[in-house]
């Protein structure tokens, strides 16, 4: 097992900085004021050589190899799924500690899923890999957490509002060049989703299975179960991606067994670490991505009874996708191990 030295400072790896997630790594450590003795930065060929900020020094982008981790103590890997299983031994094999943000890892036994709101104590399970979940999963855990551990959940329904930001800076990108395109009466050019996103929604979100779910639907059944430690829990899921340019939204519905008032359920989750309560719907307050966006908490509203079965309760969930759902989670978790 890759221990880590305790030390003043560490010397960071971010594979895939150039990317819309390596970049909110590099904002998150700043923000965080983590102890950075050497940052190296790196991503694809195409994008070596190009220039990067960090506390206000500039570094230049190094090409992936396997020999790029010599003397690295973390590597944060943004980089897709085919480049983690390539790399992320390399820089175990060197000595690092890897947190993963692709999908490559998640369901390996031999792996830790850790959002340090919910399982923070599975970081020292570490065989040199621990795996990011994935965003959608995160936004709902978090708040998930302190319902669970009053009356544990036999069952979560949930839809998601998938910002554009979850497909990357493309995504992002062609929001932004669609809404142009509309403004200056111009065609409207489809690439980074299956369907036209502006004036949209689009109920598919990764590639279909055989059962008729999404692989993210999927991941959020899967990925659940494995960080909350029990495999008792149903998750249903719906993934939809909507026009908006950061910060997730989630509609969740949880089978508890037993009845959680939505009067515990506030005190519950003005409680829980990771989670802002905005429940005023009189005062028209109530979750948003507009609110959510930039933010590193799981905002929570809308808390009600389900009427239409016992021990149940509906809440509505906006959090930031880039950073807590993907960046802020990772650099929590390098918070742990050092």
């Amino acid at each position: 097992m890759n221990q880590l030295k305790k030390k003043g400072a560490y010397n960071i790896a971010i594979a895939g900085v150039t990317g819309a997630v390596g970049e909110t790594f590099l904002r998150i450590l700043e923000e965080r004021n983590f102890p950075v003795a050497n940052l190296i930065p790196l991503a694809s060929s195409r994008s070596a050589g190009k220039k990067i900020i960090f506390k206000g020094v500039e570094y230049p982008v190094r090409e992936l190899t396997h020999g790029s981790f010599e003397g690295v103590d973390i590597a944060l890997f943004s980089a897709g799924g085919d480049r983690s299983k390539e790399f992320a031994p390399s820089a175990v094999k060197a000595g690092a500690v890897v947190v993963d943000n692709s999908s490559a890892f998640r369901m390996d036994p031999d792996v830790p899923l850790v959002v340090p709101e919910v399982n923070p104590q599975d970081v020292n399970k570490h065989k040199g890999i621990i795996a990011n979940p994935n965003c959608t999963t995160i936004i709902m855990v978090v708040p998930l957490k302190p319902l669970h551990d009053y009356s544990k959940i036999k069952r979560a329904v949930v839809s998601s509002y998938q910002s554009t930001s979850g497909a990357g800076a493309s995504g992002m990108q062609e929001l932004i060049n669609q809404t142009k395109a509309w403004t200056d009466g111009k065609e409207i050019t489809v690439s980074a989703f299956a369907h036209q996103i502006l004036f949209n929604i689009i109920p598919h979100v990764d590639s279909f299975t055989e059962n008729g779910y999404t692989k993210e639907e999927m991941k959020m059944y899967n990925e659940t179960r494995k960080i909350m430690g029990d495999d008792n829990i149903k998750v249903s899921a719906t993934c939809v991606r909507v026009p908006v340019l950061s910060a997730h939204s989630e509609s969740i519905t949880v089978e508890t067994e037993r009845p959680i008032s939505v009067e515990k359920a506030r005190e519950l989750f003005s409680n829980a670490s990771g989670v802002k309560l905005v429940d005023e719907p009189a005062n028209k307050m109530y979750p948003m991505p507009l609110f959510a966006a930039g933010q590193d908490l799981c905002y929570v509203g809308r808390i009600r009874k389900d009427i239409s079965a016992e021990n149940s309760l509906t809440f509505w969930v906006s959090g930031d996708q880039l950073r807590k759902g993907a960046a802020t989670n990772a650099v929590q978790i390098a918070e742990i191990l050092i």
